[in-house]
């Protein structure tokens, strides 16, 4: 998506904060970095999340765009000024926008909507297993609505991943443009002999993903053949365990397209959650054969030949066996070619809209 946008205009700056130890550079754009921060929730003490918590109450706004607020508005607003001039703003999803409401809001602004977040919340509170939980998730759901709103009504044009989040987020089709995605392509895509019948990796600690993983790994795994291994890739909360003996954790692995590729399939698990699935996209991409619930198929417009779906724990996990037997990898690069040229096409339209405002903003 960034450099769909550097394509397209003279001039970005991203700002935000940064991973610990990530690397400053932003595939090009310059970028301004506030600090260095672990926004995730399971990595933090308990005195951190209770500043959080207390952040968000003193400040009445999300839990998650609390821990965000970490520099003062003025500092922002100071490198901010240090900038050549600045014709329009991008609000990549509600996190900054929405942290800093003081700030972001004096220009044309084009929003990223990569979730419906208040759904997600919703989703997440049913699912939560404390009741301090599920009011937290509640809580997060109602100023969620309202920021979204918000953010909707304030932007020149809304991009966003399906057209299920357009209608949830009560846009027009004038008002907003789905933008398919495409993943960084590797250079090229090596060629690796399958070690396991099947490999996954998320970032599991996000509570979507973790409702998917744990439908998995009760309902899915239970049914599958003692000789069927399923390998795990990415951080994982430290209350999951393996329900066989055929599924087994690895942890962060160093390149995901050689991991992946290590698998004779793909299960993509999701259950909950809006937006898209991004390892849904890198998975077809690869052209790796796949059983997919109809979560994980958001905003996929055209189902690759070797990717079969089911929603069903005992069908999936019969769906899995024959996947790993018979599927074959495919070419995917008639699928990204197609998921590229619309989002192309998707980008301009957005970008339209947003410099239709920039003018009227100049001659005002």
């Amino acid at each position: 998506m960034l450099r769909a946008l550097e394509a397209r205009v003279e001039r970005i700056s991203v700002l935000g904060y940064r991973w610990p130890g990530q690397d400053d550079g932003s595939q090009g754009a310059s970028t301004i970095v506030l600090g260095e921060i672990d926004a995730r929730t399971q990595n933090a003490s308990l005195t951190t999340k209770l500043a959080w918590l207390g952040r968000a109450v003193g400040t009445r706004n999300t839990f998650a765009n609390a821990k965000l607020r970490i520099s003062s508005p003025a500092e922002i607003r100071q490198k901010l000024d240090a900038l050549p001039p600045i014709d329009g703003f991008v609000w990549n999803s509600v996190q900054l926008a929405g942290a800093y409401p003081e700030l972001f809001r004096d220009r044309p602004a084009l929003f990223i909507a990569h979730n419906v977040e208040h759904q997600s919340a919703l989703q997440n509170a049913v699912a939560a297993t404390s009741v301090f939980e599920r009011l937290l998730y509640r809580r997060e759901a109602a100023l969620l609505q309202r920021l979204e709103s918000d953010l909707c009504h304030r932007a020149s044009h809304v991009i966003v991943l399906t057209e299920d989040d357009r209608q949830a987020l009560r846009l027009t089709p004038d008002e907003a443009t789905v933008l398919p995605l495409v993943t960084p392509a590797p250079e090229e895509v090596p060629a690796i002999e399958p070690r396991v019948s099947a490999t996954m990796i998320g970032s599991w600690g996000w509570a979507p993903n973790r409702i998917g993983l744990e439908w998995f790994l009760q309902h899915v795994a239970p049914r599958l053949p003692a000789d069927f291994t399923v390998e795990i890739a990415g951080d994982m909360p430290g209350d999951i365990r393996p329900p066989t003996t055929g599924v087994r954790f690895v942890g962060r692995v160093e390149d995901a397209t050689a991991f992946l590729l290590g698998g004779r399939m793909v299960p993509l698990a999701s259950r909950a959650g809006t937006g898209i699935q991004l390892k849904t996209l890198e998975t077809f991409e690869l052209g790796m054969p796949a059983v997919a619930t109809s979560s994980s198929l958001r905003g996929i417009a055209h189902l690759p030949p070797n990717v079969v779906v089911s929603d069903d724990p005992t069908e999936f996990a019969s769906m899995m066996v024959r996947q790993a037997q018979e599927g074959r990898r495919i070419d995917g690069s008639a699928f990204r070619q197609r998921q590229k040229a619309a989002l192309d096409s998707a980008m301009d339209r957005a970008l339209a809209a947003l410099g239709h405002d920039i003018a009227s903003f100049r001659a005002a």
